[in-house]
């Protein structure tokens, strides 16, 4: 069993990264014994499994993710959204209207417009149908407030922390309301535009150096220097 990168060395695709028998984890793939890098990335090797911490990656679209998204376009029964993946995403009108939906009727740039950004739920989706979407739950629907800060998709588990430890830290460093998007995009609401501004800058930093050790003390310490000021 050979490693040719040491952990934390940065890789890209088609690199060479080990032989023998490790599994392919993500963003890699296997070729008889020998594992390769598709990402540009950083190797990591855990209980045997090779995989590749992806510095920057699109949104893939998951069933249950959160998202939000902007509306693009409306066709005659609903609205086109980018949420920042390869597929737009289709939001109909019957999940808005229910079954009183009348489609030469109901003005439905009166609900969603094109350039409005709404937080919604990915409700299906494969590779035979672009993602659908839903905003029947509570807390989804147009954004009116707040700032979005956009961030790789890849970096989104590290902003919320192991059992949200890091966004629990955000939010009560800042006094923000914060809604992580899996698509890699942030909703950030403050009482004063200081503390959104504050939030916006923490998440930054989190993606920068979400592969250095100890960012979870450095973003404790951020936010401590600040409410010092």
């Amino acid at each position: 069993m050979t490693l040719y990168f040491e952990r934390r060395d940065l890789v890209v695709p088609g690199d060479l990264l080990a032989e023998g028998d490790y599994t392919a984890g993500e963003n890699t793939y296997k070729v008889d014994d020998k594992i390769y890098a598709t990402h540009v990335g950083l190797m990591e090797v855990k209980n045997n499994t090779v995989y590749v911490i992806a510095l920057h990656s699109f949104y893939v679209p998951k069933v249950g993710d959160l998202v939000i998204g902007k509306v693009v376009d409306i066709s005659l029964g609903g609205w086109v959204v980018d949420i920042n993946a390869p597929y737009l995403a289709m939001l109909k009108a019957s999940d808005v209207f229910g079954k009183s939906f009348k489609p030469f009727k109901d003005d439905l740039s009166k609900v969603f417009d094109v350039g409005d950004l709404i937080l919604a739920k990915v409700i299906a989706y494969d590779r035979t149908r672009n993602p659908l979407l839903t905003v029947k739950e509570p807390g989804l629907g147009k954004i009116t407030r707040g700032r979005i800060v956009s961030i790789t998709p890849a970096k989104v588990p590290r902003v919320i922390g192991k059992k949200g430890s890091m966004i629990n830290l955000l939010k009560q460093g800042t006094k923000c309301q914060i809604t992580v998007g899996m698509n890699g995009l942030v909703l950030v609401i403050g009482k004063r535009p200081e503390n959104e501004v504050l939030c916006v800058r923490a998440i930054k930093k989190i993606e920068r150096e979400s592969h250095v050790s100890g960012l979870t003390d450095r973003i404790a310490e951020m936010l401590r220097k600040e409410a010092e000021k």
